[in-house]
């Protein structure tokens, strides 16, 4: 019998067959505004082209309602948390990126008296609702960055100087983790209770490798990461829900400390990083793990033919697909620099071959 999206996902990461692989969806503006212009469908029409793709996914939070925390500089985005992105124009498009990094050099002192978001100043009261709106699918709350610490603390303090406050355990690089994970997690709480049992699970995220070696070592991870994280999962766990985290780069070799702590599912797994071919993830961690992603950005959906698009998706669902536990979806936002053919190769040949006889 057909399921529901939330029935496929929800099986899919149980590490059991649904009656099709389930479909996730991520991309750039460009891409979203071609994929719009490609079906017909005018620019608010965005839950629509969801389901012509055949997305099986949706998402909850709670959007920030309290005083502004920061100002911003010329020709600067500055968010609630006072980090600064400037826009970076390339040959096929554009992106905000980040620069300043206003807290690369704080002490202790500055970073207990930066401003952040007070979980107090979000409004929770749309959520219920907007959930039951959308009970038919998968629902998410939380995202790539809620729990994330070397990635997101490098946004504001730069990426060598969070290392550099992992390894050396710095107090103020520490502290500033610290501060913003404590709001995080009580956000996220907030978001789930006020669903009232209408959040199906949560996304989380972590940055834990280059293209070919971990960023950090197995050590420092267990000593900083794990046990960040594991008050997110307990959260999760206290609710019943299931846990996926979204992990860039060579990765793998922190899912076996994954899998203690509870995860249930893993994302983004670009497979040409190192220990992140499909063939590699099903026959170490099958059965362990829900896998969601391994359509590269970087691949045949970017630079190959809607042929190659095609077969690259089946090859990875022949693989992903037996005995279950698999999600389709790119590994990122899909780029500029894809072809809209291709994006809707990718999509057409998921619905076509993912489904189990």
């Amino acid at each position: 019998m057909p399921m529901t999206s939330k029935e496929r996902v929800l099986t899919a990461l149980a590490s059991q067959e649904p009656d099709r692989v389930p479909i996730n969806y991520s991309a750039n503006a460009d891409i979203n505004r071609r994929l719009h212009e490609h079906y017909g469908l005018t620019t608010d029409q965005h839950l629509e082209l969801l389901d012509i793709l055949g997305v099986d996914f949706r998402g909850t939070g709670a959007g920030y309602t309290g005083p502004k925390l920061h100002e911003n500089p010329p020709d600067r985005r500055v968010d609630d948390w006072g980090i600064h992105t400037r826009w970076v124009e390339h040959e096929s498009g554009g992106y905000w990126d980040f620069c300043d990094f206003p807290l690369k050099d704080a002490d202790l002192e500055t970073i207990e008296n930066w401003p952040i978001p007070n979980p107090d100043d979000f409004d929770y009261s749309q959520i219920y609702d907007g959930c039951v709106r959308n009970r038919e699918y998968a629902i998410h709350a939380g995202g790539a960055g809620t729990g994330d610490i070397i990635n997101s603390a490098g946004m504001i303090r730069g990426m060598e100087q969070v290392l550099v406050d992992l390894i050396t355990d710095d107090e103020a690089g520490l502290r500033w983790i610290d501060r913003r994970t404590d709001v995080l997690l009580e956000i996220t709480r907030r978001t789930i209770e006020a669903a009232k049992g209408e959040v199906d699970f949560l996304w989380m995220g972590e940055d834990l490798g280059t293209q070919d070696r971990p960023m950090i070592s197995l050590d420092l991870f267990r000593r900083h990461i794990r046990p960040r994280h594991q008050r997110f999962i307990d959260m999760a766990k206290s609710f019943d829900l299931p846990v996926i985290i979204h992990t860039c780069g060579s990765s793998s070799w922190a899912y076996e400390d994954f899998i203690e702590m509870g995860m249930n599912g893993v994302d983004t797994l670009q497979p040409e990083a190192v220990n992140m071919s499909p063939r590699y993830l099903k026959d170490t961690f099958g059965g362990r793990l829900a896998f969601h992603g391994c359509i590269s950005t970087a691949g045949p959906v970017a630079y190959g033919t809607p042929e190659e698009v095609v077969a690259d998706v089946r090859d990875t669902l022949e693989i992903m697909m037996p005995g279950g536990g698999y999600l389709l979806s790119p590994t990122h936002q899909l780029q500029d620099n894809s072809p809209t053919e291709n994006v809707v190769a990718m999509y057409e040949a998921a619905k076509k071959y993912g489904v189990y006889v």
